[in-house]
């Protein structure tokens, strides 16, 4: 399965939190699992960090490269995702959580989130 992981989630696997949960720690160490991350996420890490959120103090180019290292696949922002954006109810009003699931519905992926709000819109979304 094509999983695409939400920033909070990139993070905490990232950092190897224990506030990632059992559910999602499994769905990220399954090998069968494909794993993606979202240009968006490092755009929202990189204005977050910057506005020194104390959640946000990855450096996203650190991030990225080991994200890259341990296999992840890296989902540019596509003009198709960006048309998906309308379809989408007006449900929660932050742009990066948007996105990502704009990505998801336009891909097919499933978007892995520990966000409640993010896990009401429709498609292939999983709250872990």
């Amino acid at each position: 399965m094509k999983l695409l992981l939400d920033t909070h989630l990139l993070l905490w696997a990232a950092e190897d939190s224990p506030r990632l949960s059992p559910a999602a720690r499994a769905l990220i160490n399954d090998p069968a699992n494909d794993l993606l991350f979202s240009a968006a996420s490092l755009w929202e890490i990189a204005i977050k960090r910057g506005l020194g959120r104390d959640d946000f103090k990855v450096e996203p180019r650190v991030l990225r490269r080991g994200l890259v290292d341990n296999g992840y696949t890296e989902l540019p922002i596509t003009g198709a995702h960006t048309l998906t954006l309308d379809l989408l109810p007006p449900l929660h009003r932050d742009p990066f959580d948007r996105i990502l699931v704009a990505q998801a519905l336009t891909e097919g992926f499933t978007l892995l989130t520990v966000d409640s709000w993010v896990s009401q819109y429709p498609g292939p979304i999983k709250i872990v």
